[in-house]
């Protein structure tokens, strides 16, 4: 045991070596769009500095399981989603029991479209691990996005009995607050989310519609000019930006806003509809 534990230790310093120029976190619990999985990276950046480095570090240790694991989780947040899934089977096949490489392999099998083997590998992780809490935050959101909406609900409270801190845990439980028309308790799981990821425009785009649903306009107001602050390329948070201009009747400049939306995203639906409204009116 205390063998394996060195082993374990020296191929941990070795990655790390490997990763001096950008972190390479495991694809579970990293963040992207709605509070999603994958972390804005250059993928030049991390195909150039980060590959061919752990790329070494595998070719002098190629049964190591967590090496692969970690090249996955590059490839994956480069983008290079097949590369990925063939470093974590990898993985899964020199360590059967690796219930990390099990939920960072049904990321990459729910970007590639096949929701079936992602369901089953994040059944598989959390059968090894029933407290990864990261496994449960992707069920999770594959239930929520398959409309099973109880399953998901069970799923991020499930994490968030045990304690997580990952906020896409309290983010994807107040969407499923909000859509119940439960805003206050939407209000204080966005509120959570923000204290753990302050500088992520999703949830503050969360906790403002619910403070509008609630007429609460000045706080909506602030929230949504602070997703525009941290992450001006959203075109909902221009379009919610747009909505409380158009409430309080300031057409010009609700038009301004939901025409940016528009540039950002012309199919964005809420902002064409809204854009179309001002200017008729």
């Amino acid at each position: 045991m205390i063998a394996r534990d060195d082993h374990r230790l020296n191929t941990a310093r070795r990655i790390a070596a490997a990763l001096t120029m950008v972190s390479v976190l495991a694809l579970a619990a990293c963040q992207t769009a709605p509070m999603g999985e994958f972390t804005e990276v250059d993928t030049a950046q991390v195909s150039e500095q980060n590959i061919s480095s752990l790329t070494a570090v595998i070719q002098r240790n190629p049964n190591d399981p967590e090496a692969y694991n970690v090249r996955g989780s590059a490839y994956g947040r480069g983008g290079r989603h097949k590369e990925a899934l063939r470093d974590f089977d990898r993985a899964i096949e020199l360590r059967a029991d690796y219930y990390q490489a099990y939920a960072n392999r049904a990321l990459i099998h729910r970007f590639l479209g096949d929701q079936p083997s992602a369901l089953a590998d994040y059944n598989r992780a959390i059968q090894l691990n029933a407290s990864y809490d990261a496994a449960y935050i992707g069920r999770g959101n594959l239930y929520r996005k398959a409309g099973r909406v109880q399953e998901a609900f069970n799923d991020f409270q499930t994490a968030i009995q045990l304690d997580t801190t990952d906020p896409r845990a309290y983010h994807n439980r107040g969407l499923i607050y909000q859509s119940q028309g439960q805003h206050a308790f939407a209000i204080e799981d966005f509120s959570k989310a923000i204290s753990l990821s302050p500088n992520s425009a999703e949830p503050y785009n969360g906790r403002g519609l619910s403070y509008l649903a609630t007429n609460d306009e000045d706080n909506a107001f602030a929230d949504f000019n602070t997703a525009i602050k941290l992450d001006g390329t959203i075109a909902e948070s221009w379009a919610n930006q747009a909505l409380v201009y158009e409430r309080q009747g300031e057409r010009q400049k609700a038009a301004k806003s939901y025409g940016e939306a528009v540039r950002l995203d012309p199919n964005y639906a809420p902002a064409k509809e809204g854009l179309a409204r001002v200017r008729a009116g």
